[in-house]
């Protein structure tokens, strides 16, 4: 009989005890009930506690409240100790002693879980993860169900953030909700009030895990003056703006009016002392009543060379004006007596570190650096390489392409702020779809991480779609993995993955998938290599011969899947049929990216747009894995024309 006893009180503790119970009697079913109990003076049995309270020892962590230390020491018959450094990691230790008992979590849900039948066996485990910062932010087309189940999956893979991007994220929701690009699904509209009652469920799912609560982001520069952001990159109507908030948006061509008619993209009169003033208020309030909230991330408006004109604002560049409003934050959330730590960005016109003002108090805060416009079919070099700094231009800013280029300008803010620095990073987004196999994928990201590492900075949040494992989980498996440590090898992580996914035969789907990989350039699909800017970002005409081939060799493996369709793990039955699936995908859209890559759009367009009618009919069987809103912003918005509801506006020429 086993039996769990909780060293430490906390809810957290209470939910890593549950868990433990729970996989145990699924791998030995006939083992009997297993009792839990609090018991700080237990001997025997399961052991479950802070590290602290159970007198090991803690001194690799500067801080144990974010530093994860994973601390494991089980022998065969259920008797030791399974501890961390804070109660998240002792959660973190239950699924790291799983792990090294067989069990395996590929990608969220229960289809996606590898839970071995067998005995338990000693188990001997000792680190503190690398990268302090390890976690996701929601993107792409959000359904409530697959959220818990993305929240439940991160610290299976020892990860330890989930962040919740807005105030109310309803733009996300709609994507899925609204069945953007897919004809087949009818709408099924959410309200704002079903959106916000999700967050806080969400938040609740976070809670009990133990995990760090990133919150907010964009939607600053809107939300204190009274404008709803809650409708993302949606044009609002004439009425958005009440009256009185005129006067605190940016001056551009002498008028004060929403960008574009984009409250989320629109940006505020910073110089403005009363604009700052409704800004650290707004951000003190929420602070106040979301306590739960542990980095509470200040963001300016999600576009650029759109800063107010006017001629107070031109006196300082854009980044001297946003660490003023972070040290007036700062010195709000102080008079409150509220610890919640601040994470500022350096994005988009903050890549250029401040030249007039500094951070006063560097123990609030984080740095968060995001990327966004790198290219992602090749890795951080994580050797330091030099680049002159390009002048920063007001409303005249041109952004590095190159990550190497990047890193320069986030290293020189963090050595002037003196705060720690981790990524926000998008390797979850669209580019994911432009390696066909995703295997190389995978080992950018492997390398992105350790070069990040190398640089010096402290972890990433993936800014990605939740459903990111098609054609399977090995990118964000391995983006895990390598963040959790940073010396583990990328071809441990390949076999690790692949043989339980897809069983004996594992070596013959990675050789079909990395060749698969090597057809097409990453570069070319991700629009990279157009022969002609006037033309299609696709235009390339020597890719069509190989964009045609990697159809018909996508078609070489369906045999086999036919036949290893049924196999004895449901995870690896539906990795079998997940990826039948995808190479269906390829198939479909070989031919309209090789008349693209030829010219012929309209043709391209038309015969894509019957193809991704087709298959998003199937979406529904796969979309705890497949994301159909990111799938169709990746190809049909961006090459193809066709819109998110799925209308085709193709042009006669």
């Amino acid at each position: 009989m086993f039996k769990i006893f909780k060293i430490t009180s906390s809810h957290v503790v209470d939910f890593a005890a549950e868990e433990l119970k729970k996989y145990l009697r699924m791998m030995m079913p006939r083992c009997g009930e297993i009792d839990i109990a609090y018991d700080p003076t237990a001997t025997q049995g399961f052991r479950l506690g802070v590290m602290s309270d159970l007198g090991l020892d803690t001194s690799e962590a500067e801080d144990l409240t974010l530093d994860d230390i994973l601390h494991v020491d089980v022998d065969g018959e259920g008797n030791g100790i399974i501890a961390g450094s804070n109660p998240r990691s002792v959660l973190l230790a239950v699924y790291r002693y799983l792990t090294l008992n067989g069990c395996r979590w590929l990608f969220p849900g229960v289809d996606g879980e590898f839970i071995p039948t067998k005995q338990i066996t000693a188990a001997k485990y000792h680190k503190m993860a690398d990268c302090r910062y390890r976690g996701q932010c929601n993107e792409g087309g959000e359904y409530q169900q697959q959220m818990i189940e993305a929240i439940d999956f991160t610290p299976k893979l020892g990860m330890n953030i989930f962040m919740q991007e807005f105030d109310n994220p309803k733009a996300y929701y709609d994507s899925y909700y609204d069945h953007a690009f897919n004809n087949a699904r009818e709408p099924e509209p959410v309200t704002e009030a079903q959106v916000l009652q999700w967050k806080r469920q969400c938040e609740a799912e976070i809670s009990k895990r133990g995990l760090q609560y990133h919150d907010m982001g964009h939607g600053w520069t809107a939300e204190p003056y009274g404008i709803n952001s809650s409708l993302g990159w949606k044009a609002s109507d004439a009425n958005a703006v009440p009256p009185e908030a005129f006067q605190h948006l940016a001056m551009l061509n002498g008028e004060r009016q929403l960008y574009l008619g984009v409250p989320l993209n629109t940006n505020v009169c910073m110089s403005n002392p009363e604009t700052r003033r409704l800004w650290v208020k707004s951000v003190a309030d929420y602070a106040a009543l979301n306590t739960n909230v542990d980095f509470l991330h200040i963001w300016l408006a999600d576009y650029y060379n759109n800063h107010c004109e006017c001629e107070a604002c031109r006196k300082r560049i854009v980044t001297d004006w946003y660490i003023m409003l972070m040290n007036e934050i700062d010195e709000e959330l102080t008079r409150r007596e509220l610890d919640t730590r601040i994470v500022f960005i350096c994005y988009y016109e903050t890549i250029w570190k401040s030249e007039t003002v500094n951070i006063k108090n560097p123990a609030r805060f984080t740095m968060l650096f995001a990327p966004i416009t790198r290219a992602y079919y090749r890795s951080v070099d994580p050797q330091p390489k030099e680049f002159p700094f390009v002048p920063f231009k007001h409303n005249d800013i041109t952004l590095p392409l190159d990550i190497d280029e990047y890193i320069p300008y986030a290293k020189s803010s963090m050595a002037q702020y003196g705060v720690n620095t981790f990524l926000y990073e998008y390797h979850f987004c669209y580019n994911q779809y432009y390696n066909p196999g995703s295997i190389n994928y995978a080992r950018i990201i492997h390398e992105d991480v350790k070069g990040y590492y190398a640089h010096g900075f402290h972890g990433i949040i993936e800014d990605g779609s939740q459903r990111s494992y098609w054609p399977h989980g090995l990118p964000f498996y391995t983006y895990a993995a390598t963040l959790f440590d940073v010396n583990v090898k990328f071809e441990d992580i390949v076999e690790d993955y692949f043989s339980h996914a897809y069983g004996e035969e594992w070596h013959r789907v990675l050789d079909f998938l990395t060749s698969l990989g090597e057809i097409v350039p990453q570069a070319y699909l991700a629009g990279k290599l157009c022969k002609d800017k006037d033309q299609h970002r696709l235009y390339a005409p020597e890719m069509a011969p190989k964009v045609r081939e990697l159809g018909r060799f996508a078609a070489t493996l369906k045999p086999f899947l036919e036949a290893h369709k049924n196999m004895p793990m449901r995870v690896q039955t539906v990795s079998m049929r997940l990826l039948d699936f995808y190479l269906d995908f390829l198939i479909g859209v070989a031919e309209p990216i090789a008349l693209a890559a030829e010219g012929k759009l309209r043709e391209a367009a038309l015969l894509f747009g019957t193809f991704f009618d087709e298959y998003a009919k199937r979406e529904v069987y796969f979309q705890t894995c497949y994301d159909h809103f990111n799938v169709g912003a990746g190809y049909a918005a961006r090459y193809f024309y066709m819109h998110s509801n799925g209308s085709n506006n193709i042009p006669e020429t």
